[in-house]
């Protein structure tokens, strides 16, 4: 008896195809295992969602990455921290615009 390379159930010696999982066995290596994986909150996919909608309150996601250098880093805070304060100016004016607007029409 040997066990299948895929789903690691024991199977006859003589085996083409575990009837197990269905795979076929012969001529083909072990599935490899990846080398030490990243949790699903330090993949690309999650960082650009959070720092897209949440913005500075996902730096810390950036921080605590364990693959990313110093000047990535940075970078991203600095990014960051730049469209947000531009977003703030940018709330600001619009919300000065709409009193301005609101005194226009009381007059």
């Amino acid at each position: 008896m040997q066990k299948c390379h895929y789903c690691a159930e024991e199977i006859q010696d003589e085996a083409i195809k575990c009837k197990h999982c269905g795979e076929f066995l012969h001529g083909t290596t072990p599935p490899p295992v990846p080398a030490n994986p990243l949790p699903w909150y330090f993949r690309t996919w999650p960082i650009i969602f959070a720092l897209g909608s949440v913005g500075p309150l996902a730096l810390p996601m950036i921080w605590w990455h364990p693959r990313l250098n110093l000047g990535w880093k940075l970078a991203i805070s600095v990014a960051t921290a730049v469209v947000t304060w531009m977003c703030l100016k940018t709330t600001v004016e619009a919300y000065q615009m709409l009193k301005e607007f609101e005194r226009t029409l009381q007059i």
